[in-house]
C-alpha cells in the first residue's frame, strides 16, 4: 500500500469497542501482563471514562485504524506522560498513520505544558520522535522492563534530568 488517506481525531468513547479490538490482534491476551499497561491502569477506556485529552484515532472511512494513548503518570516527582499503545491495524502498516499519531498526541502534550513522555518500546522506531534510551537505574518501573526499550522525550528542557525514581500513575490527574 503506497499512499492511503486518513484522517485522525481526538478518540472519543464511541471508539473504545474498535481500539479494543485493534489491541487484541495486535498484542494479544498478554498485554495485560505488560508494566506499561499496568501503569495505564485506571486511565483506560473503562464504562464511562473520558479518555486522555492526548488519546487520538485514526480512521479512513469510518473503519479505525489506529490508535495513540498517552497516560498521566509521574517520573519521581515530575509529571509526565506514558505513550502506548500505539497501535496501528496490520493491513495499514507502512503508510504513515503511527507516524501521523505520534506526532498528533507529541504536539498535544506539549501544546498543554506536559514535559516528559515515557515509553516501552524500540529504539530505532522511536528516535525519530526525538525518544532515546533512560539511563539505567534513573527511573524505575512497577515491573520488569528491557532497560534498552525504557524511553523518554522531553518536551521541556531539563525535564528527563529531574525524573529520579519510581515511576507510577497520576492520581490527581484530569483528562
Amino acid at each position: 500500500m503506497s499512499s492511503v488517506a486518513f484522517t485522525l481525531r481526538p478518540e472519543s468513547v464511541l471508539d473504545d469497542e474498535a481500539i479494543e479490538r485493534l489491541h487484541e490482534r495486535a498484542f494479544g491476551p498478554g498485554r495485560y501482563a505488560r508494566t506499561a499497561f499496568r501503569l495505564r491502569e485506571g486511565h483506560g477506556p473503562e464504562a464511562g471514562s473520558q479518555p486522555s485529552r492526548f488519546s487520538f484515532s485514526a480512521h479512513v472511512g469510518t473503519f479505525l485504524v489506529g490508535s495513540v494513548r498517552l497516560s498521566p503518570i509521574t517520573a519521581g516527582a515530575v509529571p509526565a506522560l506514558m505513550l502506548g499503545p500505539l497501535t496501528v491495524d496490520p493491513s495499514f502498516e507502512g503508510v504513515g498513520i503511527g507516524a501521523a499519531l505520534m506526532r498528533r498526541a507529541l504536539g498535544a502534550a506539549q501544546e498543554a505544558g506536559e514535559t516528559l513522555v515515557l515509553l516501552v518500546g524500540d529504539e530505532p522506531y522511536y528516535r525519530r520522535f526525538g525518544f532515546a534510551v533512560i539511563p539505567e537505574g534513573q527511573l524505575v518501573l512497577p515491573g520488569p522492563v528491557n532497560p534498552k526499550r525504557f524511553l523518554g522525550v522531553e518536551l521541556a528542557d531539563g525535564a528527563l534530568a529531574r525524573a529520579r525514581g519510581p515511576v507510577r500513575a497520576r492520581q490527581d490527574h484530569q483528562p
